[in-house]
């Protein structure tokens, strides 16, 4: 089943919710190497990959938008007060995934690397941007965020599987 119905999501939102979490843990990893001053193997193994991947993030975040956007009518029925509960943290989360990569671009852009995702040059090295510096400063800020977002959405969804036992996480598995 592709897409999602009210009792399980689709394999279509199976994919972009399990694959998107595996890249994002990965790009995660990167905070070992700034914490570590890029002195740790996670850091110096990932690090050429980071851009990439990020990259490759934004595009899969745009294309689940539009795909949870279809599929917003296959949601089950919840009551108010847990449907903004549910819909400002998928807002937060999304917002965190969609500046993530915005950020990570401007500051590349802004201090004059250029942007080269998977070898494919989309923005040549030149001048430092003043202002795309300033809000690509916001990368790393944002990236403690959204940890700590992914973290309580984790928390959640086994709060849902073992004291609600009401099948929250079945739905996504």
């Amino acid at each position: 089943m592709k897409g999602d119905t009210q009792e399980r999501y689709g394999s279509i939102s199976r994919f972009f919710h399990w694959g998107m979490g595996l890249l994002i843990i990965w790009q995660l990893l990167k905070l070992f190497d700034r914490i570590n001053d890029g002195e740790h193997w996670v850091g110096q193994t990932l690090v050429p990959w980071h851009i990439s991947i990020g990259s490759l993030l934004l595009v899969l975040v745009v294309l689940r938008i539009i795909w949870a956007a279809k599929q917003k009518n296959n949601r089950p029925v919840q009551d108010p007060a847990t449907a903004l509960q549910v819909k400002l943290g998928h807002f937060l989360l999304y917002a965190g995934m969609v500046m993530m990569p915005i950020t990570g671009a401007l500051y590349m852009i802004g201090n004059g690397y250029g942007w080269t995702p998977f070898g494919i040059q989309l923005v040549a090295k030149g001048d430092e941007i003043p202002w795309m510096v300033s809000m690509g400063s916001l990368h790393s800020p944002i990236a403690w965020l959204l940890l700590v977002m992914i973290i309580g959405h984790i928390g959640i969804a086994l709060l849902h599987h073992f004291v609600k036992k009401d099948g929250v996480l079945r739905r996504m598995i």
